[in-house]
């Protein structure tokens, strides 16, 4: 089987775990109203119906900011903002309240209708109970809000229908008055409210790169230098390492006017991907709604096409068990039939099967290796002694789909470590294709005659394999 078709099963076999995995969990789907101009526009909403036949439950939050200049503009309302402790909000009078609800329903309407199209019911509803700002620094925003309550039973009923809720930026007091609550506030609360299992900010950029932001050190990056996956951790780092004091923000090179609206912006989404992760969000994806299946890519396949913050345990390295021989074999295959690994078969692998360790990410087995315990340089199989105890550092394999995410170093340095508890002095690899790599983790080319004796009687001359050792 050619490499086209291992990635094409590989994709199918995601897609099994995934769906699996999050089938009847709550996705909370935050859209900005740029993504409703874009041509994609169609294809998003039809795969958001098709996440809803197929059992999950879809909330959608659509983002309405532009909409709502566009009306105002039309109708020569001038329009201020509140600078809160977040963020600046708009404000919302008498006047305008009536122009803002017009936008924001419009907006709801055509996600109603593509929806239809796609033969989901869907409902926009009062499913936000909302509270007035008030008067801030000395300014009345009237009829601007904040989430009060979200009715999670009602929620809960449309969600268990089968339907698919739509809240726009409106909510109500107990007194049926109504306020412009911000989008961003309605996604973190009814995401923490119903406990979302993820919460998707689907916007209009093609996501966060070291050419303009600063970034921590160990941030795992794509071969585009865009990122791929942050901790709680790591997102606070960033967002620190790019702003001085509260809104004020320093880009790492100077930027022009349209640039700075979406460096804040991607800001001001790691700031509520964090608030939503403390909030017990799990995941939290950043996605460029323009691409074609962006969502369903993210969703069902380890490596996605955003960025992703999470909090519960995404990939971790483990001692090998039985169930996991397939994954490690079909990790090895191609490496062996290329002369890179030395064959090995199940029984082999199983023979040594506490030798074996394998990094998983997601639940799917992405990379492998072994540790051989050869004893001493005199061939001691027991009694060895820091000085002399020798390993061998082997059968490294990873998929390589994830080339760029650095899972053979990982390993690598994980089998390491294990030398140094198990009191080993050196490691050693056995190498004809990789020793460049090998170099750049700190091996140095050694002689056959310094391995350990056992490991000498079985060397294998005819493969002419070259000795990397590092000394612990």
């Amino acid at each position: 089987m050619n490499n086209d078709a291992y990635s094409q099963v590989d994709l199918i076999r995601e897609v099994f775990h995934y769906q699996s995995r999050f089938e009847g969990s709550t996705m909370v789907f935050k859209i900005d109203y740029p993504v409703t101009e874009a041509p994609g526009f169609p294809g998003l909403v039809k795969d958001l119906a098709l996440l809803a036949k197929t059992g999950f439950k879809v909330i959608i939050v659509p983002g309405v900011k532009e909409n709502i200049d566009a009306v105002l503009k039309q109708h020569d309302i001038d329009t201020s903002y509140a600078v809160t402790q977040d963020f600046p909000v708009r404000v919302t009078t008498s006047q305008t309240i009536k122009y803002v609800e017009m936008a924001a329903f419009s907006v709801a309407s055509r996600f109603m209708t593509f929806l239809s199209g796609s033969r989901i019911e869907a409902l926009i509803g009062n499913f936000v109970r909302a509270r007035g700002l008030g008067v801030i620094n000395g300014i009345d925003t009237e009829h601007t809000g904040a989430v009060d309550k979200i009715y999670v039973s009602s929620l809960s009923r449309v969600l268990n229908l089968g339907m698919v809720p739509i809240l726009p930026c409106i909510g109500w007091s107990p007194s049926g008055k109504p306020y412009n609550v911000p989008t961003d506030e309605i996604a973190l609360a009814v995401s923490s409210a119903l406990g979302a299992a993820k919460l998707f900010i689907v916007s209009v950029h093609d996501g966060m790169r070291s050419d303009v932001f600063s970034m921590p050190e160990n941030i795992e990056k794509r071969a585009d230098g865009s990122i791929l996956r942050l901790t709680l951790q790591q997102t606070e780092a960033l967002i620190s390492a790019n702003e001085n004091v509260p809104g004020v923000y320093e880009p790492k090179r100077q930027l022009g006017e349209a640039d700075t609206e979406l460096f804040l912006q991607y800001l001001r989404e790691l700031k509520l991907g964090l608030k939503a992760s403390r909030a017990g969000v799990h995941r939290v994806h950043i996605v460029d709604g323009r691409e074609e299946g962006s969502v369903l890519k993210e969703l069902f396949s380890n490596l996605g096409v955003g960025m992703m913050i999470y909090t519960d345990e995404y990939d971790s390295i483990r001692v090998f068990h039985s169930r996991d021989l397939p994954d490690i074999l079909r990790l090895m295959e191609p490496l062996m039939q290329k002369g890179i690994l030395v064959r090995r078969n199940a029984e082999q692998i199983q023979e040594k099967k506490n030798d074996y360790a394998v990094l998983e990410i997601d639940g799917s087995i992405r990379a492998c290796g072994a540790l051989h315990d050869w004893g001493g340089t005199t061939g001691e199989t027991s009694g060895g002694t820091r000085s002399d105890k020798q390993g061998e550092i082997a059968a490294i394999a990873t998929d390589p789909q994830y080339t760029d995410l650095g899972l053979g170093r990982r390993i690598v340095g994980y089998l390491i470590e294990k030398a140094r508890k198990c009191g080993m002095s050196r490691v050693f690899v056995l190498t004809t294709q990789t020793h460049d790599w090998f170099e750049s983790l700190g091996f140095k080319e050694t002689a056959v005659d310094t391995l350990p004796e056992k490991k000498r009687k079985v060397f294998d001359h005819n493969r002419n394999s070259k000795v990397f050792a590092l000394e612990l």
